[in-house]
């Protein structure tokens, strides 16, 4: 065997440094803490390890090292089964009563979700935004990612905005904010933020596209390696809510006459209807990541995502003043 070869062998074969490991965990989560911050949203010892920012560890591992003291109280602080940054111990009511508000929503967001299932080319349902982590207000909105079947995503939006201005008059906000159709599945915007959307939303209909979703969107365990379980749960296991054979059989002839040539050209004249709109009102690609096409329509024309990031960086700075 050559030098280099034996040099190689050895390398590989050393153990790797388990303060050092450590060390990476602890910065890890204490980068999970500040990303919620931005939120204003403590986390659980479960919620720090299921989406421990870009390192994997197994629970039992965060638990110990939140549990040795190395940092708690000087880098993080925990109260009441909640860990949050230093002097940030006010957001555990907050994230509390924000909880209550969202138990109060949940019933109708559920309500008008299914009902959004039934509509014609709907295939996918699910909730993201603050309300898939019970993190709302009571004023707040309910988001909604909407997968359709390909070439009538502008029908199916036009239907579903039918449905958010009935909601609306029910005193319900409803925002189906980001349609995009089965040939879409990839996210095109691959960070920490798309991640944590990705893997904290609540689907509600079409699992097994959901489950495709997230094999085709493996990508986000760059990013949250731990986050790769089973949906949230609602009321024991997630299940396919089933259509009643009258509501099957009027999706069906509806999809019919509308997959007709007069369904297609209703379906352009839609699209570029709207995008005409969008664009002389928001601009081009709106002020943000709104981006529109025959397969999706992402309505987030101002960049939340880019503002928290942005936030996140700011906050990470911060820490590392304080800790200089």
């Amino acid at each position: 065997m050559s030098q280099d070869s034996s040099e190689a062998s050895l390398h590989e074969s050393s153990p790797i440094d388990p303060n050092f490991l450590q060390q990476q965990i602890e910065a890890a989560i204490v980068r999970t803490v500040a990303y919620v911050d931005v939120f204003d949203y403590p986390l659980t010892l479960n919620e720090v390890h299921r989406y421990l920012v870009e390192t994997a560890a197994p629970l039992a591992t965060v638990q110990a090292i939140l549990s040795n003291g190395r940092l708690i109280p000087h880098r993080l602080s925990q109260h009441q089964g909640y860990f949050a940054l230093p002097g940030r111990e006010e957001l555990i009511a907050v994230r509390q009563r924000r909880a209550g508000v969202a138990q109060m929503m949940w019933p109708a967001a559920l309500r008008y979700g299914r009902v959004i299932h039934t509509l014609p080319f709907v295939r996918m349902v699910a909730i993201t935004g603050s309300l898939a982590v019970d993190n709302v207000e009571p004023e707040a909105d309910v988001d909604y990612l909407i997968v359709t079947q390909p070439g009538r995503l502008w029908l199916c939006r036009a239907l579903v905005i039918l449905l958010v201005r009935v909601a609306a008059r029910q005193g319900f906000q409803l925002c189906p904010n980001y349609f995009v159709s089965e040939r879409s599945l990839l996210f095109q915007e691959q960070n920490l933020y798309a991640a944590r959307e990705l893997t904290q939303m609540v689907p509600i209909a079409g699992l097994s596209l959901y489950y495709q979703m997230r094999q085709l969107n493996s990508w986000t365990a760059a990013f949250l390696p731990n986050a790769d379980d089973l949906p949230r749960q609602l009321n024991g296991s997630p299940k396919e809510p089933a259509l009643s054979p009258g509501r099957r059989s009027l999706r069906a002839f509806a999809e019919f006459l509308l997959r007709s040539p007069a369904g297609g050209r209703l379906e352009k004249w839609e699209m570029e209807r709207k995008i005409r709109k969008f664009s002389r009102r928001y601009g081009n690609q709106g002020d943000g990541v709104a981006a529109f096409g025959p397969d999706w329509c992402k309505g987030h024309f101002h960049d939340h995502g880019r503002w928290v990031l942005d936030a996140f960086s700011g906050r990470l700075r911060q820490l590392e003043e304080r800790e200089a």
